[in-house]
């Protein structure tokens, strides 16, 4: 019997989850830092609320607002949205495609914990002298000035984080075109998978310019680089391009997936196939390719003339051309469809109006005039969290719902449910409408307070009423989860309508995923199993034996190697602390210590042989096993 099902305790559970390089665990653990970072991001996000709730508020300092500031949008945009959707990659990407783990597992694990521990040395800084206060762009005419460790907390902070998405991208992209099961050709695979394929590719060209960028700032902070120092031969416009090369495709990193995980769940509700699959493919990898194409319409301000100002104005306009096919094969399908209004389809019915509302909005933008008037007011804060919160936190919140089952054999009470989808979506539209006037208004973003008698204490006001609501409904929706955990198992397929592999595995889920390897007849092919009145997928191989990897402390022995590193190259330009020089030798040497001895041990894993998966099956599913 495999170790796998025999460890028992707080301990062995902890150690588990610690060396484990189970995509499905992984998945857990990726749901929930990526909750703990959302809860902290929306915590800032409420103190400056409160403190631009009536004007000439004293509630927090200036100081401070600009760390919030900063913060908020760095935790939410990389430490809380793109562990969340990672956690439904790594959950969904593999039972989607019919493979027993991702192509490269102990990276999986790898990519996971260079994340956390990067954002945790971030968080650190809070503790540590101030966190960075340069905005989440830490645009390098203020970055450079800033005192203290803040922005070095951030550099240091990001570059690790950020090596564990560019791993993990990589890892999806080869897992997704070397592990589908037989028959589950690229016009096979669910739009989710297609989703993590071109988002995954985006990571792999956009993350590098944000780690340059990062090196550069580095070397002007620690070194006198001078690379952005104008008062020294630099360009601090060269910061923007290449945050913003990277920058405006994070947007398309994260909002593909949260079309893909809509393109699952209003299919199942309303109970037909997918309008226009083969549209809505190329429509993704369009999107992937023009989101990666029109960085420069961040700054329409600062002189780019205007041919480029042209090109990029276009450009960005066309985008919209893929992403209304999008939108209308969404309400195509569910035009005539059985439509059934659970929770999650409550976020998806929620989502179109609300996203498209982001997308006009992110239009207007592209033209270069109406940029130049609108640039750095709280219309941009509309408009962004439109798309932010109207698209991705909405496909989070619905897919937390409809894909519960599939993480931990619940469901979540569809009452609970529905009252956090009302109090969100209120409060959402409360808080973000009325910034669309504010900014019309001439509200400038990004500041700690302002005058009265300017007419925009009554939007600020229902503003911070809105932001109050989101917080109730994510508490009740906390709440929810945790209940759950008291409920029936959910069992496979409990909301009746799945259509794609993930839904045809009985829970809970092996470790091993399929007993045998699926054989995809066609889309949705668990629709197809049950159409033909098949209890269970047709397989493509006999039961045989399975070969799995070992679990490793390695890739969280090489990430605590650089977390310990960060701090030595965090104090090492300060006089006083001579130590932090062999903080970073130190540190530097348990991670390449432990890549050596990763480089020369052999571990081939182990294999589960027939009889043994045969015992495991019995002892989840009672005799005879998976059946």
């Amino acid at each position: 019997m495999s170790s796998y099902t025999q460890k028992k305790g707080f301990g062995a559970t902890v150690w588990d989850y610690i060396t484990t390089v189970d995509h499905k665990k992984l998945a857990v653990m990726y749901l929930l830092a990526g909750t703990l970072f959302f809860a902290i991001a929306g915590f800032e996000a409420l103190l400056m609320r409160i403190q631009l709730m009536k004007p000439n508020n004293d509630f927090i300092s200036a100081g401070f607002f600009n760390e919030l500031l900063t913060m908020h949008g760095t935790t939410m945009l990389f430490l809380a949205a793109t562990p969340l959707l990672f956690a439904f990659m790594n959950m969904l990407v593999p039972l989607q495609i019919g493979a027993r783990d991702v192509a490269f597992p102990f990276l999986n694990s790898l990519g996971f914990w260079l994340f956390f521990l990067g954002a945790v040395f971030l968080h650190l800084s809070f503790f540590m002298g101030g966190a960075p206060d340069a905005g989440w762009t830490s645009y390098a005419s203020l970055s450079l000035y800033s005192p203290g460790h803040g922005i070095d907390f951030y550099v240091l902070g990001l570059q690790i984080s950020g090596a564990g998405t560019l791993i993990s991208g990589l890892n999806f992209i080869v897992t997704i075109i070397t592990m589908r099961a037989p028959g589950m050709t690229f016009m096979r695979m669910p739009l989710f998978t297609w989703t993590a394929l071109v988002s995954s590719a985006l990571i792999l060209f956009a993350f590098p310019p944000l780690t340059i960028g990062l090196l550069m700032m580095l070397f002007d902070r620690m070194f006198g680089g001078n690379f952005f120092d104008h008062l020294m031969g630099g360009n601090t416009i060269i910061w923007e391009h290449l945050f913003w090369i990277f920058g405006h495709p994070e947007v398309y990193i994260l909002i593909l997936p949260a079309f893909g995980l809509f393109s699952e769940i209003i299919p199942a509700f309303s109970r037909k196939r997918l309008f226009g699959y083969s549209s809505m493919v190329f429509a993704t990898i369009l999107i992937g390719f023009l989101g990666f194409m029109v960085w420069a319409h961040h700054m329409f301000t600062v002189g780019l003339g205007p041919t480029a100002n042209a090109i990029f104005a276009v450009a960005t306009m066309a985008i919209a051309v893929p992403t209304g096919m999008k939108v209308f094969n969404w309400i195509l399908t569910l035009w005539g469809g059985s439509i059934k209004v659970t929770t999650p389809m409550l976020y998806a019915l929620g989502f179109i109006p609300s996203f498209v509302a982001g997308g006009v909005t992110g239009v207007m933008q592209a033209s270069a005039p109406l940029d130049y008037q609108l640039h750095d007011s709280y219309f941009i804060v509309a408009h962004f969290h439109y798309v932010i919160v109207g698209g991705i936190v909405t496909a989070i919140f619905g897919s937390a719902h409809f894909y519960w089952p599939i993480f931990f054999n619940r469901m979540l009470n569809e009452t609970l449910g529905k009252i956090t989808f009302w109090i969100f979506f209120i409060g959402f539209h409360l808080t973000f409408f009325v910034q669309h006037f504010l900014g019309l208004m001439g509200m400038p973003r990004r500041v700690f307070t302002y005058m009265e008698g300017q007419g925009w204490d009554q939007f600020n006001f229902i503003s911070t009423i809105g932001a109050f609501m989101m917080g109730v409904g994510v508490i009740i929706m906390v709440i929810n989860c945790l209940l759950s955990f008291k409920g029936k198992p959910a069992g496979r397929d409990p909301w009746g309508d799945g259509r794609t592999l993930e839904w045809s595995i009985p829970q809970p889920i092996p470790f091993y995923n399929f007993r045998q390897t699926p054989l995809v007849r066609g889309l949705d092919p668990w629709w197809i199993e049950k159409q033909e009145g098949n209890k269970e997928v047709t397989f493509a191989e006999p039961v045989g034996d399975i070969h799995m990897p070992n679990n490793s402390a390695i890739p969280f022995v090489i990430s605590l190697g650089l977390f310990i590193a960060a701090f030595g190259a965090l104090y090492h330009p300060d006089a006083d602390k001579p130590w932090s020089i062999y903080i970073l030798i130190g540190g530097l040497a348990i991670t390449f210590g432990a890549m050596i001895f990763r480089s020369v041990k052999d571990d081939h894993g182990f294999h589960l042989h027939k009889e043994e998966i045969l015992e495991i099956e019995e002892q989840l599913y009672g005799k005879g096993g998976n059946k």
